[in-house]
């Protein structure tokens, strides 16, 4: 039996969100996936660029990979999906966890989406449940629900014959930084710390590829670390905090944060899978503001 390592991981980062965007690669087939996909865009003028995306397609191309699965491991508030123009560019199937319908349901409410705006999650190729697989040539990838941060919230885990892989989302930071934010609709800081105890009840050398990193006091990016350095050292939840200290800490620190600067802009594209909106009669695209309603 062969033991020769075919899941090779490389991330992208975007300073402009602190995102970090990962190709996912079956090295035997080719096969790969795209995990958290950054469509750019300008607040200031409206205006969005494929730059961060186009980073990831050239690497697909020199890599010789084919596209199987875009994956976002939930619904994004603080960047754009750019899984829909991925998709266009270089195939696969977008896919999300199920519980993206709780999330189309709040912020279809919110944004007053209308009636021709779906809540059944039909914007996506594929919705995620617990414990569903994915295949991805010679490897498997099993999906973990990990709500709290967003009740949509998925982890993907993957390995081969050396290594074992997850990938978190915004559920947890490198140990300096901690965890996720729970104030979000549908958020719950009780739940998260749940969802954590089942990401680090992984085997302890699981490597655990983030979705953000906010280098807290100017250091370097740092955005893979492994269950056995998080329980050790991370500053939310490493080992002997309670689930009620974690809740006290979680929940007093979410009430001092701002909202992120593109959560309004992002999760209004996001909840339709990266799609903007459709044109108006002049042809132009709009967002929506909402005022005085968060």
């Amino acid at each position: 039996m062969s033991h020769a390592p075919t899941l090779s991981v490389e991330g992208f980062f975007d300073p402009a969100t602190h995102t970090v965007s990962y190709l996912l690669l079956d090295t035997a087939s080719r096969a790969c996936a795209l995990i958290d996909s950054v469509l750019d865009y300008d607040p200031k003028s409206g205006r969005t660029r494929t730059d961060s995306a186009d980073r990831l397609i050239a690497r697909v191309a020199e890599l010789g990979a084919t596209v199987h699965w875009l994956l976002e491991t939930h619904v994004h508030a603080d960047h754009l999906s750019a899984a829909p123009y991925l998709k266009t560019r270089v195939g696969g199937r977008i896919a999300i966890g199920s519980h993206v319908r709780r999330v189309q349901h709040v912020f279809g409410t919110l944004f007053n989406a209308g009636p021709g705006f779906a809540e059944d999650g039909r914007q996506f190729d594929r919705l995620v449940d617990d414990g569903d697989t994915l295949e991805l040539g010679a490897l498997t990838i099993r999906a973990l629900h990990t709500p709290g941060h967003t009740p949509a919230c998925m982890t993907y885990c993957v390995d081969d014959a050396t290594q074992r892989a997850a990938f978190v989302g915004d559920t947890l930071f490198m140990p300096d930084y901690g965890t996720a934010r729970c104030d979000f609709p549908g958020g719950d800081a009780r739940t998260l710390y749940r969802s954590i105890a089942r990401v680090l009840g992984l085997p302890p050398d699981t490597r655990l590829y983030l979705c953000h990193d906010y280098q807290p006091g100017g250091r370097d990016v740092q955005f893979v670390t492994t269950v056995a350095e998080q329980r050790r050292a991370n500053v939310h939840v490493k080992d002997g905090v309670t689930e009620d200290d974690f809740v006290a800490m979680r929940t007093a620190r979410d009430a001092t944060l701002a909202m992120p600067v593109l959560m309004l802009p992002s999760v209004q594209v996001n909840m339709r899978a990266g799609h903007l909106p459709e044109p108006e009669n002049n042809g132009v695209r709009y967002l929506k503001i909402p005022l005085d309603a968060i």
